[in-house]
């Protein structure tokens, strides 16, 4: 006779029990430093050739769906399902890609910059480059925890 070792299957958190389940903790950070990347790239001056638009999109996309995402898992709308659990996965790590690429290119248009800007433009464009790591750093960790949750589930 086998004996069975039944796991408790994973579920997905809601109320406010997103504020405590590892993955989905990440979301108010994610919402602060996306915010910050979003107020700092828009409060600089924009140059003509400059690829901007690409890292307004992706602070502003990401910003919007998080916070989508945060009420859909707060009023408890994915009811706990497993497809849910696989797209916060693949929203994450969406989200990853496009925060890595707006990251470089925001901190290559800052390096080519340096000499042409004010020096208080320099600095939001350097706080704005540290935030978009930090909010890529934030969206890879739950990316992470999302694909364990998902694994799990």
């Amino acid at each position: 006779m086998a004996a069975t070792t039944a796991q408790p299957m994973a579920s997905l958190p809601s109320g406010l029990g997103i504020c405590t389940t590892a993955p989905d903790i990440f979301y108010l950070p994610e919402l602060v430093f996306g915010g910050l990347v979003w107020i700092l790239v828009a409060s600089t001056h924009v140059f003509t050739p400059n690829p901007m638009g690409w890292v307004m999109f992706v602070s502003i996309f990401c910003f919007v769906l998080t916070f989508l995402w945060l009420i859909i898992f707060a009023c408890g709308a994915h009811k706990s399902s497993y497809g849910w659990a696989a797209a916060d996965f693949a929203y994450h790590f969406l989200a990853v890609i496009f925060y890595l690429s707006a990251g470089v290119i925001l901190a290559y248009i800052t390096f080519l910059s340096k000499t042409i800007q004010s020096y208080r433009n320099y600095q939001i464009d350097i706080s704005a480059v540290v935030f978009a790591f930090a909010t890529t750093l934030l969206y890879f960790i739950h990316a992470i925890l999302s694909a364990i949750r998902w694994k799990n589930f």
